[in-house]
């Protein structure tokens, strides 16, 4: 059945604005018994400001692209190094709130982090994951027909001074870190996906995962 059915496309390496249609468009077009999916990405240099994004947060946006997007949310950076996940899930047929979907994110990312021994822990200020201050992990949601798109973007080992550039995600001062600045050890990409796509399943209670390569 698909409400037991998570369908993961790991995409590699896609530009921000191709895969933001490409996603739009699914949720758009999706029927009631579609499989609920996860897409995960890495994006090359990007600033996206979501809808409500006000121009006072972009500092000293130079030498890379800046896209308005229409998640929620203020300004962030993508890059390489940076594991980005979309849940398209149909939010109606799960029975869950904006509010639930955001906090169960918080959730799975925070497993994901104490299994490299990292402590992290969600705001109730502030969407997202930190790591005794510093922000480790942004979301930024949309829904339509009641399913959602956009996602999360958890930092693993990644050039983090274009941050400076912006207030990330609307908030001054705020630090940005990663995996791999908080372990001893590198960070494997490939393995944090696949930690990432078991907290999935376990904290919204999927039975199995059809796991397809792009």
């Amino acid at each position: 059945m698909p409400l037991d059915q998570l369908d993961v496309h790991d995409l590699g390496t896609r530009d921000y604005l191709s895969t933001w249609q490409a996603m739009s468009a699914f949720t758009s077009a999706r029927a009631s018994d579609a499989a609920d999916q996860l897409w995960l990405v890495e994006h090359p240099a990007v600033f996206t400001q979501g809808q409500a994004g006000k121009p006072e947060h972009l500092l000293a946006v130079e030498g890379i692209e800046l896209v308005q997007s229409d998640r929620g949310g203020q300004v962030t950076y993508h890059g390489p190094g940076q594991l980005v996940a979309y849940p398209l899930l149909d939010l109606r047929r799960r029975k869950l709130g904006v509010r639930q979907l955001v906090s169960l994110i918080e959730q799975v990312i925070i497993a994901v982090l104490h299994g490299y021994d990292i402590d992290a822990y969600a705001r109730p200020d502030a969407p997202g994951v930190y790591v005794a201050g510093d922000k480790i992990a942004s979301l930024g949601l949309r829904v339509r027909r009641g399913c959602s798109f956009h996602g999360l973007a958890l930092n693993v080992d990644m050039d983090l001074s274009p941050f400076e550039q912006i207030n990330p995600c609307g908030y001054a001062g705020l630090k940005m870190t990663d995996m791999a600045r908080l372990r001893a050890v590198p960070v494997a990409m490939s393995a944090v996906k696949n930690a990432l796509i078991d907290q999935f399943v376990q904290k919204l209670d999927y039975k199995t995962a059809i796991i397809s390569a792009a």
